[in-house]
């Protein structure tokens, strides 16, 4: 406990004198840190959060590394593109949080489920305030964990402010640790001041954890002695309030303790103080020799996804005349074969097979470790597959529809996406959107919104028109060791239909396919978009078009694009989506800048009303844009 706070001390004399730029004091909560990273056993992860250090220095990272993180340099575990304790080392199985705060208790689940499903006597912890608990992926993650019988210590540190709001504001029950009861799991309440009490009862509980998995509430009650982050002071604490906790000082109590029992004298404890201030010394030195991280554009770029060679499986000449929704199935089942590792998780999917029947016989054929059905927690579920990714397995969630994913919208943009660049963990996680309307299902069972991602570092964007290619991709986003969403218009599941191979191929990503080709006109499209392109040529007879199909929107075939529209002249893309801030819009603006010199029109853009989606069939079709591309291509065919 001595050396986070000495560690801590020193980092409050830098921050004054401007040689860092920001603290988040854990001193008066060490002996939380300290207990229950000493009550796990080193090869368990353990998951902190701002006021942790203690996780960090028990894991003995050497602290010439600490430090080099905490001065952005490049030693450290970021590369200086994250700051703080927004960090995780596979080394030290340690996960670091990000300021989003909830989603990391999702990731545990994820971590322990793979502990279980290989059957391995581990567990996680996973700390979070008391202020965190009042996010809704708190509540999602144990209920996935109760319901699962997951094996994580949820480790609350109530510490009585989150930032300067009390737990009056924050929550009404008498303890944090009486909402386990409402999710069907035991908590324990620890005086979080008392390293004893915590090692001991850690110890106990993550023993009986281990041979009978379950996920464990524990409120540590303590106190944050320094502000938030240094800058916001503690002037909304009662000094009673102060005094009271400053007597209940983990370390003081424990150095009398020890000294009443002859077990410590001044001597050894100048002995430690002066070991651990050189240690200290010693890691500031090597920290401050480095030079400031520089930054180099091809690194910084390179560094965003994992990097893989694509392997490519060749397609066999045995073919089979099947729909769309059949080519996501098969792809999904001949993974399943190929990769053990990887689970299937999503609401319905098991017994039920999912609500367009993907998964219909895969429970029995893969079990129901693998085939997982869902309670109704999109943000949970997501950060769940994100553990999974991080504890050496491979995740597929099925969003029911496309549109629910915007639940689980943050630990997707802000975890899975920016996780690798930040340290250089991947995330192995597809996401399969049934997405798209013209099927009457209204504004919430309808949207494409593909868009939504696409300018996010970090997430690939794939959208298949056809079975063939929905196959082979989806087979090649699940190899992929980064996240993909995986766009599947629901319009298309059944009315296409295409002879495809047999076997387990795959399909390059970022490459478009040139489906007709022409002198005259490059219409650039995508889904369902494809097919109104490919009626519209019909319907007017028109034969001078380059047809692209994109297939894969992140990476984008740009070379595929250029080549067309240079050639052509005049470009037109077509989108489902509505226009504004459209991927539509993005490719138009491409061609713009690239191909300025070569274009004889403007780029034209055709897609559907800035409205909602619309249920009435009516109301859809005059919604849709497949009329206004009709009316668009005609006119830049006479421009």
């Amino acid at each position: 406990m001595l050396k986070p706070r000495m560690i801590e001390e020193k980092m409050l004399i830098l921050l004054r004198q401007g040689k860092i730029s920001k603290w988040f004091s854990g001193i008066g909560q060490e002996a939380i840190s300290i207990g229950v990273t000493m009550a796990l056993e080193d090869d368990e992860y353990i998951l902190p959060m701002h006021r942790n250090l203690g996780v960090f220095t028990g894991r003995k990272i050497p602290l010439e590394k600490l430090f080099a993180q905490w001065q952005g340099k490049a030693s450290g575990f970021t590369n200086g593109r994250d700051r703080s304790f927004h960090f995780g080392t596979q080394e030290y199985k340690i996960v670091g949080m990000i300021s989003h705060l909830g989603p990391q208790l999702g990731v545990a689940d994820g971590i322990a489920l793979a502990h279980k499903i290989r059957k391995e006597k581990k567990l996680c912890a996973v700390f979070s305030g008391e202020g965190g608990t009042s996010e809704g992926d708190f509540h999602e993650a144990l209920n996935i964990a109760s319901v699962w019988d997951l094996p994580v210590l949820f480790c609350i540190e109530n510490n009585g402010y989150g930032l300067s709001t009390p737990v009056n504001e924050q929550y009404r029950c008498k303890d944090i640790a009486d909402r386990g009861i409402a999710y069907g799991m035991e908590s324990f309440i620890i005086d979080g001041n008392n390293i004893l009490e915590v090692y001991t009862k850690i110890l106990e509980i993550a023993g009986d954890v281990r041979e009978n998995p379950r996920p464990v509430l524990i409120e540590f009650k303590t106190f944050r002695m320094r502000g938030h982050e240094e800058a916001s002071g503690t002037k909304y604490v009662p000094d009673e309030l102060m005094n009271e906790w400053a007597q209940k000082d983990p370390i003081d109590n424990y150095r009398n303790y020890l000294f009443e029992r002859d077990i410590l004298d001044e001597e050894k404890e100048e002995f430690f103080k002066k070991e651990i201030t050189e240690e200290i010394e010693n890691g500031l030195k090597v920290a401050y020799a480095e030079s400031p991280v520089t930054f180099n554009e091809t690194k910084e770029l390179n560094d965003v996804f994992q990097n893989k060679e694509y392997e490519h499986f060749e397609k066999n000449s045995e073919t089979v005349n099947i729909r769309f929704v059949d080519a996501i199935s098969q792809a999904l089942e001949q993974s399943m074969q190929r990769h053990e590792n990887l689970v299937c998780m999503g609401q319905d999917i098991a017994e039920y097979g999912g609500v367009f029947k993907i998964t219909e016989g895969f429970l029995e054929k893969f079990g129901s470790d693998r085939i997982r059905n869902t309670p109704i927690c999109e943000s949970g579920i997501v950060s769940t597959a994100m553990g999974l990714s991080i504890n050496g397995m491979k995740a597929m969630v099925e969003m029911q529809f496309g549109d629910f994913v915007s639940s689980g919208f943050n630990p997707l943009v802000n975890y899975l996406a920016k996780v690798h660049y930040r340290w250089n963990q991947n995330a192995d996680v597809v996401i399969r959107m049934p997405c798209g309307a013209g099927v009457g299902a209204g504004p919430f069972h309808s949207q494409t919104n593909e868009a939504w991602f696409a300018k996010v570092p970090g997430l690939k964007i794939i959208y298949p028109a056809f079975p063939y290619d929905a196959k082979g991709l989806l087979n090649t986003a699940i190899n992929d060791p980064n996240p993909v969403l995986f766009f599947e218009h629901k319009g298309l599941y059944r009315s296409i239909r295409q002879e495809v191979p047999t076997n387990y191929y795959t399909l390059p990503l970022g490459k478009a396919s040139l489906l007709k080709e022409g002198e005259d006109i490059t219409i650039i499209s995508y889904g369902a978009g494809v097919h109104w392109a490919l009626e519209c040529l019909e319907e007017i007879n028109y034969e001078k078009a380059d047809l692209i199909d994109l297939r894969s929107l992140q990476p984008l075939d740009e070379e595929a694009i250029i080549k067309s529209v240079s050639k052509t002249g005049k470009a037109i893309v077509l989108t489902e989506d509505s226009l504004f801030g459209s991927i539509a819009s993005e490719i138009a603006a491409i061609i713009s800048e690239k191909c300025f010199e070569k274009l004889d029109a403007p780029v034209m853009r055709a897609g559907s009303l800035e409205t909602p989606i619309p249920f009435a069939g009516t109301l859809e079709k005059g919604y849709l844009g497949k009329e206004r591309f009709r009316e668009k291509l005609i006119e830049l065919i006479e421009y």
